[in-house]
């Protein structure tokens, strides 16, 4: 019995250290979280839009014997929260994808999903009590590469949310192009472009604002200067001097 309990744990041993590798083109750090330290997974960093410590947890699940790594964040109230990484991506097709599941999470918010932070790109979101599911999206990065977030979630932007997501095997993939009829699908350029201002107005009704500012400007300094011509130049009073004979002549025929 001992002698088949050892074969046993080898055979487990040999068939997880030969198992499906990390993909070689994911370009995540550790993204199958067996690296890291305490709670904390290496390349990977926590954060929350609500960050009082009552309002959320987090845990790193280091690989174990028949185990994978995973990172799991709990809302305990309405929130925002998610385990993040920082990535420069080139220009391309990319395929953005994590395993996961949700725990109590309501379906009035935003649930468990997978995102890039900021730019309104996520994936389909999980809610109530599910069993793992692949989620994921497609994102296009334009002609002068990009810094993203990649974001394992709950909750969203304006759409806080309670309960627990569980997360393992993140990827991110360069692609030629999404399949066809694949969805959701993203370009970050379009996105981006379209959250910035633009000036309120017609080009030609800025090019006549700001000739008009000239010219006032222009009148302003011409009135400034001819009022200060006209102090400068403006003669003082002229001041007779004393005739002091006359006046000691007046004091002798007193």
């Amino acid at each position: 019995m001992r002698l088949g309990g050892v074969i046993a744990t080898i055979i487990i041993l040999l068939a997880l250290a030969c198992g499906p590798a990390a993909s070689e083109s994911n370009l995540l750090h550790n993204p199958a979280f067996t690296g890291g330290s305490g709670n904390s997974p290496d390349n990977w960093r926590s954060e929350a839009w609500i960050s009082a410590p009552e309002a959320f947890q987090y845990r790193w699940v280091a690989p174990s014997v028949g185990q994978p790594g995973g990172l799991i964040v709990n809302n305990l109230r309405p929130n925002d929260a998610r385990w993040m990484q920082t990535m420069a991506l080139a220009p391309g097709w990319y395929h953005i994808s994590v395993d996961a599941r949700a725990e109590n999470v309501p379906a009035d918010q935003t649930g468990v999903n997978i995102s890039l932070l900021e730019d309104g790109i996520m994936s389909p979101d999980l809610h109530g009590t599910t069993d793992w599911q692949r989620l994921g999206f497609y994102v296009k990065i334009g002609p002068h590469g990009a810094d993203v977030e990649v974001a394992l979630r709950v909750g969203g932007f304006s759409s806080l949310n309670r309960g627990t997501g569980y997360f393992r095997d993140a990827s991110v993939e360069p692609i030629a192009e999404p399949p066809a009829g694949a969805t959701p699908v993203f370009d970050l350029d379009s996105i981006r472009k379209a959250g910035t201002p633009t000036p309120i107005g017609q080009p030609w009704t800025l090019l006549a604002s700001f000739i008009l500012l000239g010219i006032v400007a222009y009148l302003g300094w011409r009135a400034y200067g001819e009022a200060t011509i006209g102090v400068v130049s403006a003669s003082p009073p002229e001041i007779k001097p004393e005739v002091k004979g006359r006046t000691k002549k007046r004091r002798a025929h007193g």
